[in-house]
């Protein structure tokens, strides 16, 4: 079962420094709009494909995000897949982040 951080605690950690990769699995149009800082793109849809992209040995937190967390939610468990044991969805996606943590992320 994939686990899910708060936007909250996300911010808290990359506040702290904390080693952080994030991974955005939306469409490259919605990226263009709003995105977190030094995240990785690759949508859902090629994924599967793209996995080798992702190193399943790193040991700092993979934090996957969409628009709402439903999307990072199935991308999560398919990175989950290789092995990676450090993975969470970003609960409530990029929408959550720009309502709670940056309102200079736009919304759509």
């Amino acid at each position: 079962m994939v686990q899910e951080i708060m936007p909250q605690e996300l911010a808290a950690r990359l506040q702290a420094g904390e080693k952080i990769t994030l991974l955005d699995v939306r469409h490259e149009w919605e990226h263009a709009i709003a995105a977190l800082p030094e995240s990785q793109l690759i949508p859902l849809p090629i994924l599967r494909q793209e996995l080798d992209q992702i190193d399943p040995t790193e040991t700092h937190l993979l934090v996957v995000y969409c628009h709402h967390g439903v999307r990072s939610l199935t991308g999560a468990a398919i990175v989950e897949m290789t092995g990676r044991t450090n993975v969470v969805s970003l609960h409530g996606g990029i929408d959550a982040w720009s309502q709670w943590i940056d309102p200079s992320i736009a919304r759509y």
